[in-house]
């Protein structure tokens, strides 16, 4: 008996290849559209995209289904967004648009509805063993995106195909072209999650006010002023106002958020080798409360080599860096790998 998926037919070329690849492999594909945003003035194309999910479809000669996750995607993405910035950190939506709404809401709607099932067009791959289901990384170093993913547990992945983790992106869209989709030249989608490319300090404004505060150096001397420490993340280089020359150019390095203080330095004080990770989730279970590794503190960002220090009373894990790192800001995620292998990552803290 054949078995049930339900693609997430985004509108793209790589959900598109998904639905042609599991079609051919003899699975009974479903290519469902799932509405998140309806805002046009944020950029978003969803009425395009849905066309195109359909044009898919039906070039491919598999059903179609919609799903309407607005109401669900504002209070359990964009909210946390929100929040997070609120707060003084930077968040990174598509993780939890991953664990929210494509591996949660998707993923229970397809279950209850006679599916096997789910699959969607991210660069991962999905490995069974005698340890359980483990999330490897995409074949394609470019395209990779097993960094949104760490989020995924055993029950999770056991009903998820990634149906182009085994692809590059090149042969990819030259299949998507040789099968005649209309999305064999649609530009990568970029920006949040079922949003889209947005100006992340406009959309901020939506919600978060200008307040302006004081821009500092680690002595305390004043420099300049900001618009709100929540506009700014560490390493940001530019969008807060310096009357003071100081030589060289001046980086976010701090921020507090009570006193909505913006702490800044040169390139140097910006750099990190050690910091903590709460809010872990391990794919596969813990490996060792010690162990090396490589840590990704950014998606696509450089994969780093550090040593891993788990506390089981605090529930916390340090990082040792094996060099420093710029940039590494509080509310990004840090995902460790072994090979190929994701083994799971958290939350960046203080």
């Amino acid at each position: 008996m054949q078995k049930k998926v339900a693609v997430g037919l985004s509108g793209g070329v790589d959900s598109s290849v998904a639905a042609h690849v599991l079609k051919e492999q003899g699975y009974d594909v479903t290519g469902v559209y799932m509405q998140c945003w309806d805002s046009r003035a944020d950029g978003c194309t969803a009425e395009q995209d849905r066309a195109d999910a359909v044009s898919v479809a039906s070039k491919l000669g598999i059903k179609f289904g919609y799903l309407d996750f607005i109401q669900e995607y504002k209070a359990k993405v964009i909210d946390y967004f929100y929040k997070e910035y609120e707060a003084g950190r930077t968040p990174n939506p598509d993780v939890m648009c991953n664990k929210e709404i494509k591996f949660g809401l998707f993923l229970r709607w397809a279950l209850q509805n006679g599916f096997d099932y789910v699959a969607t067009g991210h660069y991962a791959r999905v490995r069974k063993d005698i340890d359980g289901y483990k999330l490897l990384k995409g074949v394609d170093s470019s395209k990779d995106q097993s960094y949104f993913l760490y989020v995924l547990n055993q029950e999770q992945l056991a009903k998820t195909l990634f149906p182009v983790g085994d692809m590059k992106k090149t042969e990819l869209r030259a299949l998507a072209k040789k099968l005649g989709l209309a999305t064999f030249n649609k530009p990568d989608s970029v920006g949040i999650c079922f949003i889209g490319e947005v100006d992340i300090r406009e959309f901020l404004k939506k919600r978060i006010k200008n307040k302006l505060g004081k821009v500092i150096n680690l002595k305390g001397e004043v420099l300049g002023e900001h618009d709100g420490v929540w506009f700014y993340t560490i390493g940001q280089r530019h969008g807060f106002r310096v009357d003071k020359y100081v030589g060289l150019p001046l980086y976010v390095i701090g921020k507090n958020v009570q006193k909505n203080e913006l702490i800044v330095g040169f390139a140097g004080d910006a750099t990190c080798a050690k910091f903590k990770v709460d809010n872990l989730h391990w794919i596969s279970g813990l490996i060792a409360n010690e162990f090396d590794c490589d840590v990704r503190v950014r998606h696509l960002g450089e994969l780093f080599t550090a040593h891993v220090a788990f506390f089981p009373k605090t529930g916390l894990a340090e990082v040792t860096l094996t060099n420093p790192v710029f940039g590494v800001a509080p509310g990004q995620s840090a995902v460790f790998y072994i090979a190929d292998v994701c083994l799971g990552g958290g939350i960046i803290t203080e």
